[in-house]
């Protein structure tokens, strides 16, 4: 068996149960064997302000540390107003800045929405982003990968666990990808 890898997770809704929290949380947990995952917590960081980016806080240093040292990260999105959440970005560009902690990091995309369309703009927008310069990422390329979680209520029970079978194999197969990209 080769050995786990770290990973970080950053859900971009700040809602305790949302079912971007509850899907990351599946994730965690269903592929323990593989990655050790950690949340990173984008609700702690303060606004991006480039007074303050040599010095921003230990908070944001947390962060970016914590980010740094991942073998990959894993960045679950809702949609807000067809775009990704304020937070999400806010926290992008702290890591964008100074040390530029996520040049070159592998990088796994997907998100949840109750709509029957998912998060395709929200990951389209995200995708770009994580393409400007600063920021740069691996990212695992979308063919067979892509993670656009429509109707939601349909795929998680009440207690907010995933009981969608077909969603669960597909997401066995991304995760093994995901773990062959960060090796590779």
């Amino acid at each position: 068996m080769s050995e786990r890898l770290d990973i970080a997770i950053i859900v971009g809704s700040l809602r305790a149960r949302s079912y971007n929290r509850c899907f990351a949380e599946f994730i965690r947990s269903r592929y323990a064997s593989s990655y050790r995952a950690e949340f990173a917590d984008i609700g702690v960081l303060p606004h991006y302000n480039q007074d303050n980016e040599l010095d921003p806080g230990p908070e944001v240093a947390a962060f970016k540390r914590q980010i740094a040292v991942a073998d990959g990260v894993v960045i679950v999105t809702p949609e807000f107003n067809w775009s990704i959440p304020g937070v999400l970005k806010n926290a992008i560009d702290w890591l964008s800045r100074v040390d530029k902690a996520l040049i070159g990091k592998p990088v796994m995309v997907a998100g949840v929405s109750g709509g029957s369309r998912g998060t395709l703009r929200a990951q389209l927008q995200l995708r770009q982003i994580l393409q400007s310069n600063g920021v740069n990422v691996k990212l695992l390329p979308p063919a067979g990968n892509e993670v656009l979680i429509g109707d939601a209520a349909q795929k998680f029970d009440e207690t907010g666990a995933l009981v969608d079978q077909e969603l669960i194999a597909y997401m066995d197969g991304v995760m093994k990808r995901f773990q062959e990209w960060i090796r590779s």
